[in-house]
């Protein structure tokens, strides 16, 4: 299968869905082709609803298996239908667009380092999470400028040695594979052209051979 997809042409394809370990959540108007090729790929069900009202599913959704942490403006009905799938933590305050300010697997999240101290315990608990506030490439919406799985986290390219040795260190997980790369044609806003969790993944359309290469070889999928 070819491990590339985009929405409507659009190669930015985190921005408009967010995939957990079983689970995908894409708009309501998702072509059926984009939602089977997730589906298939990621081997997730695929649930289809709005956050408040906008598309932009990506940016204001996150998580990992203790649950979502979402834009505390979603809608009554939206906050149901996740509901129906796990807990649900609403972030209030000025940095509601939870997808972009908390990158996050099952041990660690990495938060916006402008993230007040309240919101940061508020996600750790609720996560179950060790809380490390950074940047990275000096860009702070950690959630759109990296990726992660609990095997691997890939970096934007132009990240600091400084930055990557601070990771390393607040996750002290010689486990986890830390890499550098970027996706469709060297962006390094990464988090924004890559769908992936532990059965696999799916870049925009836009990625390269060789960032595709990065890809797998920093989640183990080679």
């Amino acid at each position: 299968m070819d491990p590339t997809l985009s929405l409507n042409g659009d190669p930015n394809i985190g921005v408009y869905a967010r995939v957990f370990e079983d689970l995908a959540v894409v708009p309501v108007e998702a072509p059926k082709e984009f939602r089977d090729k997730i589906a298939e790929a990621l081997d997730v069900e695929v649930i289809e609803t709005f956050i408040q009202g906008s598309s932009v599913i990506g940016l204001l959704l996150t998580g990992n298996s203790r649950g979502f942490v979402v834009s505390g403006l979603i809608q009554d009905s939206e906050l149901e239908i996740l509901q129906e799938y796990g807990d649900c933590l609403l972030l209030g305050e000025e940095m509601n667009a939870a997808g972009n300010v908390i990158l996050t697997n099952d041990s660690f999240a990495v938060v916006h380092p402008d993230m007040s101290s309240a919101m940061r315990e508020m996600v750790a608990d609720f996560l179950k999470v060790k809380i490390i506030p950074m940047s990275f490439a000096g860009v702070g919406t950690v959630g759109m400028t990296c990726a992660c799985t609990n095997a691997g986290v890939l970096l934007p390219a132009r990240s600091s040695p400084e930055e990557i040795e601070k990771l390393e260190h607040g996750i002290d997980n010689a486990e986890i594979s830390i890499g550098t790369g970027s996706v469709n044609m060297g962006s390094g806003l990464i988090g924004t052209g890559l769908l992936i969790n532990s059965k696999g993944y799916l870049a925009g359309n836009a990625t390269t051979g060789y960032e595709l290469g990065r890809i797998e070889d920093v989640f183990g999928f080679l």
